[in-house]
């Protein structure tokens, strides 16, 4: 089965657009790539016959290998934080994206269909407020068939952070939804820090997550 064998990657690229093009350039071999703090900048801009003011559109970076996955906004301060870039070898899977789902800014959630199934994969950025785990544990979602929950959720706990010695009360919201979707945690073989400091006085962090169904057998 293809899902056995599919490729991913995530980051949260710090809204730095140098960086989604290189990993778009040069991480064409993998299959899925779900990036976080994503920057939207202006395509092009026109002249309006209706205003003094420029028309400009808005976009997330393209590339001819991958096909990008975002909830649109027409509110300058309301764009997604969250894409997913599905590689165009795969696009006889028929992905297919679910704001009717969940509609947040932080939430990307889409579904590909394999061997007459249908899977879903969550792409989630978590604020320090954690809106976007509030509005999931607040929101029944008809879904049951999640077979990625991945993303950078802005929580430390001595879980998954072996530098880390405390268990936050954050932690048990994420994990309330986990237990929802009927996910587990996923183990690195070889730990590392999903986030480097660049202040000597703060320890690197384990942020990035990512959590699967029991079913599956992945290894990293």
């Amino acid at each position: 089965m293809i899902i056995e064998n599919i490729k991913l990657f995530l980051q949260n690229i710090h809204k730095n657009r140098i960086l989604t093009n290189t990993i778009l350039e040069t991480k064409k071999y993998l299959d899925i790539i779900f990036i976080q703090e994503l920057l939207w900048s202006t395509i092009w801009s026109i002249f309006s016959s209706s205003s003094k003011e420029e028309e400009v559109a808005v976009g997330a970076p393209n590339h001819l290998n991958w096909i990008k996955f975002s909830r649109n906004s027409l509110n300058n301060h309301n764009y997604s934080r969250v894409i997913l870039y599905i590689n165009i070898c795969l696009i006889g899977l028929h992905f297919s994206f679910h704001k009717n789902i969940f509609d947040h800014r932080d939430i990307c959630c889409f579904s590909f269909f394999n061997k007459n199934n249908v899977f879903f994969l969550l792409n989630i950025y978590s604020d320090s407020n954690q809106s976007a785990l509030k509005y999931l544990k607040d929101t029944e979602a008809n879904i049951w068939n999640i077979l990625v929950m991945t993303g950078d959720f802005n929580i430390r706990d001595s879980d998954w952070d072996s530098n880390f010695s405390f268990h936050l009360v954050y932690s048990d919201l994420l994990i309330d939804i986990v237990d929802m979707f009927d996910l587990f945690f996923l183990n690195l073989i070889n730990p590392v820090s999903t986030r480097y400091s660049d202040n000597c006085n703060n320890s690197n962090s384990v942020i990035n997550l990512m959590f699967l169904r029991p079913k599956f057998c992945w290894t990293q």
